[in-house]
């Protein structure tokens, strides 16, 4: 399953306040995307892995702002 699926089906659940603090990618996620990363160091991504690693950091930085949104309503509950 890509990175925008995994997040598509986690907002289509109609995930808690909580489980949107507490949400993980899949170890298969942060596996590709420390693959990447690592060979991105060696110089050796195609076209398609830089733009797969682009789109996975603009779901990193989506799903971090939504987190920390969840972890203040959390707070002042």
């Amino acid at each position: 399953m890509s990175a925008y699926e995994e997040i598509v089906d986690f907002i289509a659940s109609g995930p808690s306040t909580r489980a949107v603090a507490e949400f993980q990618a899949t170890p298969e996620q942060k596996a590709r995307m420390a693959d990447l990363l690592r060979r991105e160091k060696e110089g050796a991504l195609s076209a398609e892995e830089r733009s797969e690693m682009d789109h996975f950091a603009e779901l990193e930085h989506l799903m971090r702002l939504a987190k920390a949104r969840a972890r203040e309503r959390l707070a002042s509950a």
